[in-house]
């Protein structure tokens, strides 16, 4: 019967635990939204960088690890990011996110607009500590691995860059 009884308790404290989690990641994933979205709608940084195709801000702490073609590595300490940029896609484009939403399932999906820009925001749970985050407007999208907890302040610091994406318009021949 004790056998029993501590089996019983050790399955409502799992049951408690588990649940717990579950509301702790979809607070998260809100406060997430949340933060992008006042990001987003904030007006956007100042670019402190560039490549032969963008200019973009990036902030204190971020440096560049590697660039390919339409894509710059980024590191922020043992954090890695990658900034993807699509040169032929607008701010109001919706063609990389649709690409995104097709390629892999996400737990959760969010899109927002202003001033003729499309916005998003895709959280892919890989473990209860460990999100895969992606944020983008238009044609430009940067994702990383996080852990849960903050979550909601690299989405805003990765919205922010994302936001300050400008491209470069090829110069005139003379």
């Amino acid at each position: 019967m004790t056998r029993l009884l501590k089996g019983a308790l050790l399955l409502m404290v799992s049951v408690l635990l588990l649940s717990a989690c579950s509301a702790n990641v979809k607070e998260e994933r809100q406060a997430t939204n949340d933060k992008v979205v006042e990001a987003f709608k904030n007006a956007s940084k100042k670019a402190n960088n560039k490549n032969k195709d963008i200019h973009f801000y990036l902030p204190f702490g971020y440096e560049i690890k590697e660039k390919s073609q339409n894509n710059i590595l980024l590191k922020n300490g043992s954090k890695t990011y990658i900034l993807f940029y699509n040169p032929q896609e607008g701010p109001d484009s919706q063609v990389v996110y649709q690409a995104a939403i097709n390629n892999k399932k996400y737990d959760y999906k969010k899109t927002f607009k202003k001033d003729g820009k499309f916005a998003y925001l895709l959280i892919k749970e890989l473990d209860e500590e460990k999100q895969e985050v992606t944020v983008g407007i238009g044609g430009v999208k940067m994702t990383t691995e996080v852990k849960t907890k903050s979550m909601k302040s690299d989405a805003e610091t990765m919205m922010y860059i994302v936001n300050s994406v400008k491209k470069v318009e090829p110069k005139a021949k003379q």
